[in-house]
């Protein structure tokens, strides 16, 4: 029998899982280098318009849809239209791999953490990462053995999801973010207040924020914004509206919104002033510009930061390990985030018990991570994470719009949103998801296109690209379509 539909146990409750899920390592990593590689300062102009024409409107969606049709993404888009429900399980699907590479990302920092206590990594970061941490082999294709130590991690990156998500929304989860969030913030104002007062700092930060306004006449750093604040909110990934599902009948869905969305951006530039002040007390102390030390990614994190740490005394011992907590926080909220929309996609489907779905799932996505912690490990994230990312979440945000916009009508959200929120959104709305997301969306997309069939993502040979990235795809759609064609084991509909 289908257990009675949680509920957060407080508005706050759910605004910090919301923010704990957008909060990930996005924000820390990729963030610093979006702004400086697209016009530093200037860049900020087209990243707002990106967060009011598409962020908070597609945020204001999922969470208004979630809300008024009380189920996870599948059964929610199945209310809407029962030949949409496919397009509820895709983005279940992609988030179940991305849960598994992120669990190996996330073991990286529990090792990295252990590290910095004594700058493990030796003098030279870029050799022990790939070589002796690693082990990376050759391609893609050779997976080599496991490495245990990454796959120990792994092991205790579900148990920690299991643990959280098997207690439920309000015992788990909700208590969860109140935990996690709140460090996670304290731990990153240390990092700045410390990073902004190094020597050579401000030769970052003026790196960072000096406005190149030529850039914004290029069509490619706007797509760059969108494509930010798109994947930095968590759209499209089934998270919201199955956060928002679990809300009160009463509750200011618009408001949450805008909060969820300024306080990601909020994160997103105290992580980029920490991350640039750092490196520019880096390039300071070689004698270089900023821009021969500035990197992005996994480069920043595990290879750039570790030689950071490691000419700074005891303070990079202390930035060390404060650096990669932040890491493991801000991935656990996300992790969690993930776990939590498809395990409730499966309740719902099948009429299972929570604690039966966490845990069965929890131990089939540690077996299927195991391929992660193999020498091919970082080839397989890099190849997938770039497909999900630019075609399959993308994909999703453009056919959501479509369907509220061009099947149901915008108005049904809006009228539902609108009658319980204190603020009021106006016609607005309706223009920009039928017209304006659409539109920039399809942009993106075709761009995606463009760039990966003039070059090849990564310089991967084809059959790797085929077999890790587009195959992922055609899966992830081919696996929505299979379920949704199977009856659902309780009367939601």
């Amino acid at each position: 029998m289908q257990e009675s539909r949680e509920q957060w146990g407080s508005k706050m409750g759910f605004l910090l899982a919301a923010i704990g899920s957008a909060v990930g390592l996005g924000n820390i990593w990729r963030f610093p280098y979006v702004v400086y590689s697209n016009g530093g300062g200037a860049f900020l102009i087209p990243y707002f318009c990106a967060i009011f024409t598409a962020g908070i409107p597609l945020l204001i969606l999922e969470y208004g849809i979630g809300h008024k049709f009380k189920g996870s993404t599948p059964l929610s888009l199945s209310r809407v239209n029962k030949k949409f429900e496919w397009l509820g399980w895709w983005p279940i699907i992609s988030s179940a791999i991305i849960l598994c590479y992120y669990s190996m990302i996330l073991s990286w920092s529990v090792k990295y953490l252990t590290l910095s206590f004594n700058k493990g990594w030796g003098q030279d970061s870029d050799t022990f990462f790939y070589n002796d941490f690693l082990k990376l082999s050759e391609s893609p294709l050779h997976f080599g053995g496991i490495v245990w130590p990454i796959l120990m991690g792994i092991a205790l990156i579900w148990i920690i999801n299991w643990f959280i998500c098997y207690k439920g929304i309000k015992a788990g989860i909700e208590k969860a973010s109140k935990i996690l969030l709140p460090c996670l913030l304290i731990i990153m104002i240390i990092i700045v207040i410390r990073g902004v007062t190094l020597k050579g700092a401000e030769v970052g930060l003026n790196t960072l924020f000096t406005p190149n306004l030529e850039k914004i006449k290029d069509p490619q750093v706007w797509i760059s914004a969108y494509g930010q604040v798109f994947f930095s909110l968590s759209i499209g990934t089934g998270i919201m509206m199955t956060y928002s599902s679990y809300l009160p009948p009463k509750t200011d869905i618009n408001n949450s919104a805008f909060m969820t969305a300024f306080a990601n951006c909020g994160f997103e530039f105290l992580s980029a002033i920490g991350v640039f002040a750092i490196l520019g007390a880096m390039a300071t102390s070689q004698g270089v510009s900023v821009d021969e030390v500035v990197t992005s990614g996994i480069g920043l994190a595990f290879i750039a930061f570790p030689k950071v740490f490691t000419i700074m005394g005891v303070w990079g011992n202390i930035l060390g390990v404060l650096f990669f907590t932040c890491l493991m926080f801000a991935g656990i909220t996300s992790s969690v985030s993930l776990v939590e929309a498809i395990s409730a996609s499966i309740i719902d489907k099948f009429g299972l018990k929570r604690k039966k779905v966490v845990t069965i799932m929890c131990l089939v996505g540690f077996l299927i991570s195991t391929v992660f912690a193999t020498n091919a490990g970082l080839y397989l994230l890099d190849i997938m994470d770039n497909f999900i990312n630019n075609y399959g979440i993308v994909v999703v945000g453009l056919l959501e719009s479509f369907v509220i916009g061009w099947v149901l009508n915008p108005n049904v959200i809006r009228d539902h949103t609108n009658a319980i929120s204190y603020f009021k959104i106006g016609k607005w709305w309706n223009i920009i998801i039928k017209y304006i997301t659409p539109t920039l969306l399809t942009l993106t997309l075709i761009q995606s296109l463009i760039t990966e069939f003039k070059t090849p993502y990564g310089g991967y040979t084809l059959t790797s690209l085929f077999l890790f990235g587009w195959s992922v795809i055609a899966f992830g759609i081919i696996c929505a379509v299979l379920i949704s064609k199977k009856p659902w084991k309780k009367e939601a509909l």
